[in-house]
């Protein structure tokens, strides 16, 4: 009960400061489908800026951004067309739909006690299969020859475009490709909030490396990818591994391990890394009939390289940050509610607050944050008490705030105060945005 206590919280504090709405809300809302408000745009913009320069930036990964519709014939290689699916059943009765391997973990529309087929009401079908991809058509004929799909994974775009990307970049193996893009699933069981949605942004990096290599590459990749998570706020002991067993391997894996993140409702995925040989360089290559062997001059030899690949959900890891940043403390005798972003992920980095709204200080402070603002995502505030401005940057994570009081026209400092220890520290005003832009460093 705590912890669906907490999503409700969530979900109502991100829809108040303007994180995450519902799509379409005005009409009803559409079904696990989400909108991003101003600041969830920018907690996702540097969540994935973060992501891509940690990938990026190395200098044997390039970046690349596929189209979202494709020839249909990626996924019959890919194997989604006749794979990509779920176990499904109906129940005759309350006209509900579940996932057959996850009726456990469902309630019964009309005893929510219980699971489907827990009780005598219930009248389950056999369970069929229900493809998850999205199909539509290209062009103005709808017919099957006109079908093709809104891709579920951002990975087959990589793929198909394996050898493009290597010789116009003058990469060799071992090297990546990273990609952050939009992907859509039809799935039968979204929920928890943003965590499982029909339309999703993946952040994926594909790393092509030479055959027997590929063991000690994905514990290079296993390495960094915990790494980084601790590096933007994620504690340890809320993050753990889980090793894929044979029963629970993709038919193309020879080895799997998820990083799951503790959530209010429980331990689930944030990340996949994975290792799947050249299964999926084979496939493109057969059915396409292009070469896409990697000729190694040093070696004299041609081969198919091997994939280690992380996958990651931008969407997925942003309701990870906001969980892991909600916290309620009493402070003299009032419950604060604080969402304790690391600075970096931060939306607003700084809140600019004359203390009173006369004798020069709005001027003086809007001054402050026009400068501010050039260098980071910054808000200006005038308007209620200081205790109350305070509260509502702390609800937004914002880590500073500095406040433009009577003695700053006297001595040109202003006051910065901390958000999770609310210390207040004294600064030249000349000086307060390289102060705050080493402390978000």
């Amino acid at each position: 009960m705590a912890s669906i206590n907490v999503m409700e919280k969530l979900v109502s504090l991100a829809k108040r400061r303007g994180f995450i709405f519902q799509s379409s809300e005005i009409y009803g809302g559409l079904g696990s489908v989400w909108d991003y408000g101003p600041l969830g745009v920018e907690l996702k913009r540097n969540l994935k800026e973060q992501w891509w320069r940690a990938m990026v930036r190395r200098e044997d990964v390039e970046g690349l951004d596929a189209a979202i519709l494709m020839d249909p014939r990626v996924w019959e290689a890919s194997q989604h067309v006749q794979n990509f699916s779920d176990p499904l059943v109906d129940c005759r009765a309350c006209k509900a739909r579940f996932r057959a391997d996850q009726l456990s973990e469902a309630s019964c529309p009309r005893k929510p006690s219980k699971s489907p087929g827990e009780h005598q009401d219930c009248d389950l079908t056999e369970p069929r299969q229900f493809n998850l991809m999205f199909k539509t058509f290209l062009g103005p004929v709808e017919d099957s020859a006109a079908v093709v799909y809104l891709r579920p994974e951002t990975a087959q775009g990589i793929y198909v475009n394996y050898l493009n990307v290597l010789q116009s970049s003058r990469q060799r193996v071992p090297f990546g490709i990273a990609q952050i893009g939009k992907a859509f699933r039809n799935e039968i069981t979204p929920g928890n909030f943003t965590f499982r949605t029909r339309e999703f942004e993946q952040m994926e990096m594909q790393f092509f490396v030479t055959p027997g290599s590929d063991g000690e590459w994905f514990e290079v990749w296993r390495e960094l990818r915990m790494s980084w998570y601790h590096q933007i706020g994620l504690p340890a002991e809320r993050l753990r591994w889980h090793q894929h067993t044979p029963d629970e391997l993709a038919h193309y894996a020879s080895a799997a391990f998820d990083i799951e993140y503790e959530f209010p409702f429980g331990w689930h995925e944030i990340e996949g890394i994975h290792n799947r040989g050249d299964f999926d360089l084979r496939q493109h290559q057969e059915l396409s009939g292009k070469k896409l062997e990697y000729f190694d001059q040093a070696a004299n030899a041609r081969y198919l390289p091997f994939i280690i690949e992380t996958s990651a959900g931008a969407d997925r890891i942003a309701l990870t940050l906001l969980a892991d940043a909600y916290r309620e403390e009493v402070v003299e005798g009032e419950t604060r509610v604080v969402l304790g972003f690391h600075p970096r992920i931060a939306p607003l980095k700084a809140a600019v607050l004359p203390l009173v709204k006369k004798d020069g200080m709005p001027e003086t402070a809007r001054t402050l944050y026009e400068d501010l603002q050039k260098r980071f995502p910054c808000f200006y505030d005038e308007s209620g008490a200081i205790g109350r401005r305070y509260r509502r940057m702390d609800e937004a994570g914002t880590p500073f705030c500095v406040t433009i009081d009577g003695q700053t026209a006297e001595d040109q400092q202003v006051t910065v105060r901390d958000r999770d220890s609310m210390s207040q520290e004294r600064v030249a005003l000349a000086e307060v945005g390289a102060y705050l832009q080493d402390r978000i460093s």
